[in-house]
């Protein structure tokens, strides 16, 4: 299809996009994956219209085991804090494990996979699982005194003990709130602190990349910068990495640090009755991770979330009891949350949690993975996405594994790293869904449904079921579809996956998510509180939506706002690019221009000459706008412990300024290798 180029001129608002990328033809699923699909009757999009809103999502709340059922499907009466599923009780832990013994008691529903190879794999069956799960419980109710409400802080690596740990609290009505293992001690104690949680769970130490980390030393420093804050922290209860072995260097201190693999001797084979909670009962805290600022709580409900956890994993990543599922995210976001925990769980399939870096030992660790597990679902991100295509382009070949399904989550994938995970990750026999959804959504907004919608590269598809889309402009315009302008994506209508709030910041919960777009401040018809999602896209012709990231991810090059995502799309059309990423540096005449940074395939040395082909990629596939200032070929990306590219630390070096504190970062050592490289 022939690239279209945006016409700039004074009408282009504050919240449109400049959008470029040229259009990619379609991918169809195969006959033997609609067979078998869970849902390939487009009736549902007539089923959840929105002259059938709200009651639509009872189809969803219907995969649920009830104690009692609701007695109105949605309360708007304050809003936009919405409640659903009012008046009715259940348990997200009962759903999750009780309800499958009957049918799948012997089956497995954990494979945890240890980074060491040559530490078993792990296969708990779900009454494995039940009682496991009702020992801690039993414990964290008549040791640490928990009750219905009170909150529980997690700083847990990816063990099959962070889900147990999760569903113990739901079980007793615990509200938990899981911070990423890769956070330090001091982000753990503001959490605490903003949440009022005086306990920690945490763990001795867990591998990654063949070290056994010292992970106790992080609640050391939370205990250390708790005092510091005037806060108490109670009590950490310690998992051991190897039961019966305490791995850390840090010796435990009496009367705060207890081992909860000793203090389960008491509780063998104790069994307690789940707590029958309110449908609009809060289930966790997800913390968003935001570079500045305070961070937000952001409550989910206990009905609401799962019936939407449940719906989604169902169509979307189309999982089945007999199914073996591996979503390869961390359990510390909410991805982990929603598609590694309550989603499958809920359904009743094997869900698979793997302790390390997936390029560990090498490249080719998932595809034995999945070879040996029989892994026929794969979920990912983009990141790791392009790090496995970097480091092990061909490795997916060599291996005899067969998915019916992928996913690609967290972030646009660019139509070059879309087709090697189509081709060469799936074998061209594997469906994929690119989804986009946020912390706050609780489960995807935007995906193709696979049984129904053909695929097409670096765009997410259009809205889910009951999920009705807008792009508006910056004055509350819609922009139309095939409009070839971006702006501000939206959904009109409340659903049941949606946070409940911040936790207990009510107003900055409406500033930052409803206000923008609100049409009557105390109206309590939803349909004057669209919510905003503060992430820019554009619909095509087709209604599929391709999402251009955060609204400040733009780069505004002499009155031209370009997405950074477009540009590092271009730059991975070149064979031997296996990562881009560009930020903004100032320039005296455009006011911006971007820097492109890359990293190579492996096997490829950098060159002048390949720096220029990278370059008049960019400029052919967007415009000469977009041309970088200076393409640099660097040997590795700073990278967050769970992968992402630091942008803001590559803007830093562009500019010359401080970089910060990037102790934090898992590859600290580059930054002063590209600082050399940038000011030699």
């Amino acid at each position: 299809m022939e690239r279209k180029v945006e016409v700039f001129d004074d009408d282009v608002t504050e919240a449109e996009i400049a959008v470029h990328l040229r259009e990619e033809g379609y991918y169809h699923a195969p006959p033997k994956f609609i067979a078998q699909a869970n849902l390939t009757d487009p009736d549902i999009f007539k089923r959840f219209s929105l002259e059938n809103f709200p009651e639509c999502f009872k189809e969803y709340a219907d995969l649920l085991t009830w104690s009692k059922y609701w007695e109105k499907t949605l309360d708007t009466s304050n809003a936009p804090f919405w409640r659903w599923f009012v008046g009715g009780k259940l348990n997200a832990c009962y759903n999750c494990v009780d309800r499958h013994l009957e049918k799948h008691r012997n089956k497995a529903a954990i494979h945890f996979v240890p980074e060491i190879e040559s530490e078993p794999i792990i296969h708990m069956t779900y009454q494995e699982l039940f009682m496991r799960v009702n020992e801690l419980a039993a414990f964290l109710r008549n040791f640490c005194g928990l009750k219905t409400g009170d909150r529980v802080t997690l700083h847990m690596p990816m063990v099959a003990e962070l889900p147990i740990t999760m569903l113990a609290c739901a079980r007793i009505g615990v509200i938990h709130s899981q911070v990423f293992s890769g956070f330090s001690g001091r982000a753990v104690v503001d959490r605490m602190i903003d949440s009022g949680s005086d306990i920690l769970i945490t763990m001795d130490g867990y591998y990654r990349n063949g070290v056994l980390q010292n992970h106790k030393g992080q609640a050391d420093v939370a205990c250390e910068h708790a005092h510091e804050h005037d806060f108490n922290i109670e009590k950490v209860l310690i998992w051991q990495r190897h039961p019966g072995t305490y791995s850390s260097k840090r010796p435990l201190v009496e009367g705060r640090d207890f081992i909860i693999n000793d203090m389960l001797k008491h509780y063998h084979h104790t069994t307690i009755d789940p707590v029958q909670m309110s449908a609009e009962a809060p289930l966790f805290l997800m913390y968003t991770s935001g570079t500045t600022g305070k961070p937000k709580g952001c409550q989910h409900s206990t009905g609401g979330y799962l019936a939407y956890a449940a719906g989604t994993a169902r169509i979307v990543q189309d999982i089945h009891p007999e199914d073996v599922y591996w979503c390869m995210a961390d359990i510390g976001w909410i991805t982990g949350h929603t598609y590694i925990v309550y989603g499958p769980l809920a359904l009743g399939a094997s869900t698979v949690i793997y302790e390390g870096v997936p390029t560990y030992p090498d490249a080719g660790r998932p595809w034995r993975i999945a070879e040996e597990l029989g892994v026929n679902i794969f979920h990912t991100s983009p990141t790791a996405i392009r790090a496995l295509r970097r480091s092990g382009p061909d490795e997916p070949k060599k291996h005899n594994y067969h998915f019916k399904h992928m996913t690609t989550v967290g972030e646009p994938i660019e139509p070059e790293v879309w087709k090697w995970y189509y081709e060469v990750v799936g074998k061209g026999e594997a469906v994929i869904v690119d989804t986009w959804w946020q912390t706050e959504t609780g489960g995807v907004l935007c995906s193709t449904v696979p049984g129904l919608h053909p695929m097409k590269p670096g765009t997410a598809g259009p809205g889910m079921p009951g999920i009705h889309v807008v792009i508006y402009d910056e004055d509350g315009n819609e922009i139309p579809r095939g409009a070839n302008r971006a702006g501000n994506i939206c959904i009109r209508n409340p659903w049941p996956g949606i946070f409940q709030t911040i936790w207990g910041d009510s107003e900055r919960f409406v500033k930052s998510y409803y206000a923008h777009y609100n049409k009557k401040e105390k109206s309590t018809d939803w349909r004057d509180w669209p919510y905003f999602a503060s992430d820019g896209a554009v619909q095509t012709e087709d209604g599929y939506y391709r999402i251009l990231g955060r609204i400040d991810d733009v780069i505004n090059v002499a009155g031209h706002r370009l997405g950074s995502k477009e540009i590092e799309s271009a730059a991975l059309t070149v064979d031997e690019v296996a990562e881009a990423a560009v930020v903004p540096v100032a320039d005296e005449i455009k006011g911006r221009i971007p820097d492109l940074y890359v990293a190579l395939k492996p096997g490829f040395q950098p060159s002048h000459e390949l720096e220029q082909r990278i370059s008049a990629a960019v400029v052919s596939e967007i415009s000469p706008i977009a041309r970088p200032r200076r393409v640099w070929i660097v040997p590795d990306m700073p990278k967050t412990r769970s992968g992402k590219i630091m942008r803001r630390v590559l803007a830093a070096i562009s500019s010359g300024s401080d970089t910060g504190d990037v102790s934090t970062l898992a590859n600290p050592e580059i930054v002063a290798e590209l600082r050399k490289m940038a000011n030699p």
